[in-house]
C-alpha cells in the first residue's frame, strides 16, 4: 500500500491490489505519532509442501487455510470461531444460536477446508456450553471445490460423515470409528439439533 493519509481518532480502512503472498508487512508512519491497531484482513496460504503423504492435520483449521463460508444463525457468537486455535476461552469464544420457538428443527455451518482431504477424526467441543449445549449433531461432507456458499446451501448431495450423535455439556467430542463417509471432501457442514453453542470443530485428516 502506497503512502496514505489517516484520519485522527477514527478506523482507517484501505482497499489492497496486490494478490502477493506475504509472511511479514513492515507498518511505516510519518512523520511519527500513535495507532491504536494494526488489522491485516486476507486469506491463509498454507505451505503444505512439508507434510509427507498420509500426514494427519486439521483440515478446518484457520491456521491451514480453513474458512468459515455462512451459517444460518449466530445470533450469540460468530461462525468463524469454530475453527481458531486452543479450546475456547468462554462461551463468546464459539458458535451459538438462539433458541428456536418451534421444533423440530436444527442450525448448520458450512466450513471450506483448507485444502481437499481424507477425513480421519472429527472433534466437536462444547468447550464452556453447559445450559445451552447442542442436545445432538452431525457432520456432512462434499467435494466441491471453488463452490460459492449460496450454491453449497442449495446443493442436496451432502454425504453424511457422522450421523446425529447425542452432545454432552463442556466435553471434547472425538469420533474415528462412527465416521461413515471420508471423503476426499473439500467443505463440511456441521447441524446442530435443535440449536446452542459448540465451541469449536476440528476435522482431522490428510490431503487427498
Amino acid at each position: 500500500m502506497p503512502k496514505s493519509p489517516l484520519n485522527r481518532g477514527s478506523q482507517n480502512f484501505y482497499g489492497i491490489q496486490s494478490e502477493k503472498v506475504c509472511t511479514y508487512i513492515r507498518f511505516n508512519i510519518y512523520p511519527d505519532g500513535g495507532v491504536a491497531r494494526l488489522r491485516v484482513y486476507g486469506e491463509v496460504r498454507p505451505d503444505f509442501s512439508r507434510l509427507r503423504p498420509g500426514d494427519v492435520i486439521d483440515l478446518a483449521a484457520v491456521e491451514n487455510g480453513g474458512t468459515v463460508l455462512s451459517c444460518n444463525d449466530m445470533f450469540f457468537g460468530p461462525k468463524d470461531n469454530l475453527i481458531m486455535p486452543g479450546r475456547g476461552v468462554n462461551m463468546g469464544d464459539g458458535w451459538e444460536t438462539k433458541r428456536k420457538r418451534q421444533l423440530p428443527g436444527s442450525d448448520w455451518v458450512i466450513v471450506a477446508l483448507g485444502a481437499k482431504g481424507v477425513i480421519a477424526r472429527l472433534v466437536i467441543d462444547t468447550c464452556h456450553f453447559k445450559g445451552n449445549y447442542p442436545d445432538r449433531a452431525m457432520v456432512e461432507g462434499i467435494c466441491a471445490p471453488g463452490a460459492t456458499a449460496a450454491a453449497l446451501e442449495a446443493r442436496s448431495d451432502w454425504q453424511v460423515v457422522l450421523a446425529e450423535t447425542p452432545l454432552e455439556a463442556h466435553k471434547i467430542h472425538e469420533y474415528m470409528d462412527a465416521i461413515t463417509a471420508r471423503g476426499p471432501f473439500t467443505h463440511v457442514r456441521l447441524r446442530i439439533f435443535p440449536d446452542g453453542g459448540v465451541s469449536r470443530l476440528r476435522v482431522f485428516g490428510s490431503l487427498a
